[in-house]
C-alpha cells in the first residue's frame, strides 16, 4: 500500500509518500481502508519532533490523527463492526496515522460516519469536534445560559465551538478576523469581535462563565483572561505551550486541555451532524500525494480551515 511517512524528525522535506506493507489488525483492532484523512497542526510538531515528551511516536511515522473510511478487516475480539462499515475516528496520536490506504485503529475509537454529508467530508470531524465538545462541556461545564467567550473562533476548532455552544442555548461572544467574521456569524456567534482591531480583554463588557481560548496571545494578556470570568467559572486553554491562568481567590479554575478520543462523544457529534445542527465545514479536498506541501504551507501560517486529503 501507499503511505506518507517521516524516517527522521527535521522539516517537511522529510515526509515521503512511498510503499509500506498493510498491516495487519491484532486483537481488538479494526483494518479500516482510509477514504480521507486530514491535517492537524499539532502533526506538524510531531513531524518536528518537539513533542516527543507528551507525543512520542516510533520511526519511520505516519501521520493523520482523523480518519474515516470502510471497515476493511476485524482483529480477534471486535464485535458491532463489519466489513464494509463506513467508520470515523480520532486515532492514537503515538501510533501510525491514516495519512496511508489502510490504517490499523482500535475498535474502541471508532463510531459509525455521518450518512448525511461525503465519507470522506466526516474525516474533519473527529479530533477538532472532540476539542471544541470536550472544552466547552466537559471542562467549561457549560450550561443553557452561560455566556461564553470563543476566542480565535475563525479556526477549525473555533467553528464547532461556537455551533455547539449555541446549540445548547449559551451566548457565544466570538473573536475573530474579518476574513473569518462571516463564518463566524453563521456558525451562530451572538457577538462577533475583530481582534485585529481591538484586545480580547476588550470584548467583554459583561463578564462570561467560560473563555476557551484558542488563539495565541501574549502571556500577559493570557494572565488577564480570569478577569472575564465570573465566579465560578473557567478559562479552558488548548494552547497548551502557555499554563491556563486561574484565579483561586474568586474560584476561576484554569484548565490545559489535551483532547481525548472518545467514541461515544464522537457519536453524539456525528448525530448532530445528520440533524442538521451542526456543520461540517472543509476548506480544501486535495489528493493526499499534496499533504507535504500542506506542512509546507502551515510552518508559513498560510492553512485556513480544514484540509481534508482523499486517499481512496
Amino acid at each position: 500500500m501507499k503511505a506518507v511517512r517521516f524516517h527522521e524528525f527535521g522539516g517537511p522535506e522529510v515526509l515521503r509518500y512511498e510503499d509500506v506493507e498493510r498491516p495487519v489488525p491484532a486483537a481488538g483492532e479494526v483494518l479500516v481502508r482510509v477514504t480521507a484523512t486530514t491535517f492537524n497542526p499539532v502533526e506538524g510538531n510531531i513531524r518536528l519532533g518537539v513533542m516527543q515528551g507528551p507525543i512520542p511516536v516510533d520511526l519511520p511515522h505516519t501521520p493523520g490523527l482523523d480518519v474515516a473510511g470502510t471497515v476493511d478487516a476485524l482483529g480477534e475480539g471486535v464485535e458491532g463492526l463489519a466489513a464494509g462499515d463506513e467508520v470515523i475516528g480520532f486515532l492514537p496520536m503515538t501510533k501510525p496515522g491514516a495519512a496511508a490506504e489502510y490504517v490499523l485503529a482500535p475498535a474502541a475509537v471508532l463510531t459509525p460516519a455521518p450518512k448525511g454529508i461525503p465519507l470522506a467530508d466526516a474525516a474533519a470531524l473527529p479530533l477538532v469536534g472532540l476539542t471544541a465538545h470536550q472544552a466547552l462541556f466537559g471542562h467549561g461545564r457549560l450550561e443553557a445560559g452561560h455566556r461564553v467567550l470563543v476566542n480565535g473562533a475563525g479556526g477549525p476548532v473555533g467553528g464547532y465551538a461556537v455551533q455547539l455552544a449555541r446549540q445548547a442555548g449559551a451566548h457565544v461572544i466570538a473573536t475573530a478576523s474579518p476574513r473569518s467574521a462571516e463564518a463566524v456569524r453563521t456558525a451562530g456567534a451572538d457577538e462577533v469581535v475583530d481582534h485585529t482591531a481591538a484586545s480580547v480583554l476588550t470584548a467583554v463588557t459583561e463578564q462570561v462563565d467560560l473563555v476557551l481560548n484558542l488563539a495565541p496571545v501574549d502571556p500577559g494578556v493570557l494572565a488577564q483572561l480570569p478577569s472575564l470570568v465570573r465566579s465560578g467559572g473557567a478559562v479552558v486553554n488548548t494552547t497548551i505551550w502557555m499554563p491556563a491562568p486561574t484565579d483561586e481567590e474568586r474560584d476561576v479554575r484554569g484548565v490545559n486541555l489535551y483532547v481525548r478520543s472518545d467514541a461515544e462523544q464522537l457519536a453524539k457529534l456525528v448525530s448532530l451532524v445528520d440533524s442538521g445542527d451542526l456543520r461540517v465545514d472543509v476548506a480544501r479536498r486535495l489528493p493526499l500525494t499534496d499533504l507535504p506541501e500542506i506542512h509546507v504551507q502551515a510552518a508559513s501560517g498560510d492553512v485556513r480551515g480544514k484540509v481534508v486529503f482523499l486517499v481512496a
